[in-house]
């Protein structure tokens, strides 16, 4: 049955039947056995098994926004997704084409989270567009392909805040093999199992709803309303809601734990090199950026506060690229050093190998020095001498191993460095001259 409107509208549209047993005897709404076979703004046809009463809900949910919230929203949206995707892919580009920044494994997460966060970003700028086409496999193409981006940024968030686990709390026997390929199998082989599943389950689960149940392969839609999504309402809960509430939790409690971990390292370091507040705050961004856990706004949009939240949720979430550049390119060291090595020129651009060279002719200066011969006088003191340096040798090769094992995490190990006196001795000298000097030290 088709319901023509007395005037044109723009909002969801559901089929129901007047139910006379519901709200004890009153009557109610129901939509049990309708279906909507086609909507457009000035009519609605309805596929219903049984013969009632039957009419067309306008704004099921009640919680329309108002057209001005609603544009306002949407421009937000569509400027923060645009501002993310350049600067993911200039993120993107310079970890891959610098070698030296994309050897530990947070810069290759990095790489991966910021690539699922473009393709999402990319897709939702374009998804009205191939809507507008009227073809439906390409619409359910566009949506699937959404839903991959989406749930791939959920995981990679989630390896993101597993590996800091790994580097700052299981510092010890943590050695994964094959840690960045099993990442890489994680990362981006759940969400494809997820979406073939839904694919094979129930693919009318993507869509728009002005399509409804039926398969067309040509359609005139309502260019208001052109978005390519999920449509099924348990389908999106479990797949999306369930999966995002999962990994979301289980940042959270990374986050908190890190967030301890990184307080105890500040309080055990030396006074010298203790992080201000400013260190603190930013670090304690970056952590909640690349965890994602702005994202959990999105959980309290139901709130007396829903306005306000979902404008929290659409500049944060949609800037979300932005802020990775900010904090991971333009705050780091090594990243500026390498725009400079490679990108500046005249008086602004750096040499690539000037700081190797200086440290290399100090290191051949200390160990010329160390192989000067002496005259060495068999007595107690140089019995002393001798075992205090190789103790220290010892001790030296045993925290040269340990750190060697330990996980490097980059912008978040600044507040365990070591002190600058002690970290310039490191530099400047050879390894054997170093534990020489520790063991006359140790003897005066």
């Amino acid at each position: 049955m088709t319901l023509w409107f007395l005037s044109k509208h723009s909002q969801n549209v559901e089929c129901v039947y007047w139910d006379f047993n519901k709200n004890n005897g009153h009557g109610g709404w129901d939509g049990d056995g309708c279906t909507m076979y086609n909507s457009t703004s000035e009519y609605t046809t309805c596929l219903c098994n049984h013969l009632t009463h039957f009419g067309v809900l306008l704004d099921i949910s009640r919680t329309e926004l108002d057209p001005l919230n609603k544009q306002i929203l949407t421009i937000i949206t569509y400027v923060g997704c645009g501002f993310s995707a350049l600067f993911l892919g200039v993120t993107v580009l310079t970890y891959i084409s610098f070698k030296k920044l994309r050897r530990d494994y947070p810069s290759q997460i990095l790489i991966n989270l910021s690539l699922a966060l473009l393709g999402l970003n990319l897709v939702f700028l374009v998804n009205s567009w191939f809507s507008s086409w009227g073809v439906y496999s390409l619409c359910v193409a566009v949506a699937c392909v959404l839903h991959y981006f989406l749930l791939a940024s959920f995981t990679w968030m989630g390896l993101e805040a597993v590996n800091m686990y790994f580097a700052l709390i299981k510092v010890f026997n943590s050695y994964v093999p094959s840690y960045i390929f099993k990442c890489c199998f994680l990362g981006w082989g759940i969400p494809l199992v997820i979406c073939v599943l839904v694919l094979i389950v129930n693919r009318d689960a993507y869509g728009t709803h002005l399509y409804g149940n039926v398969q067309l392969s040509m359609k005139l839609l309502d260019n208001d309303e052109n978005f390519c999504w999920l449509q099924d309402n348990v389908t999106f809960h479990m797949t999306v809601v369930a999966y995002g509430a999962l990994v979301f939790l289980l940042n959270t409690v990374v986050f908190v734990v890190v967030l301890i971990q990184l307080r105890r390292m500040r309080v055990n370091s030396p006074v010298g090199i203790r992080s201000g507040l400013l260190h603190d705050l930013k670090r304690t961004a970056s952590l909640t950026l690349l965890l994602g856990l702005t994202w959990t706004v999105g959980f309290f949009t139901w709130t007396p506060a829903r306005m306000v939240l979902l404008y929290l949720f659409s500049g944060l979430n949609t800037l979300q690229g932005l802020f990775i550049f900010f904090f991971h390119c333009l705050m780091k060291d090594n990243v500026r050093k390498q725009w400079r090595i490679h990108l500046c020129i005249g008086r602004f651009r750096l040499e690539e190998y000037s700081d190797w060279s200086n440290s290399g002719s100090l290191a051949i200066l200390a160990k010329a020095r160390s192989n000067v011969p002496k005259v060495t006088i068999p007595s107690v003191r140089s019995v002393k001498s001798s075992s205090t340096a190789s103790t220290s040798g010892s001790s030296d090769s045993s925290q040269r191993e340990s750190s060697c094992r330990r996980p490097d995490l980059g912008l978040f190990m600044n507040a365990i460095a070591l002190p600058r006196a002690q970290r310039s001795s490191e530099r400047n000298l050879a390894p054997g001259s170093s534990d020489r000097s520790f063991g006359q030290y140790g003897d005066r």
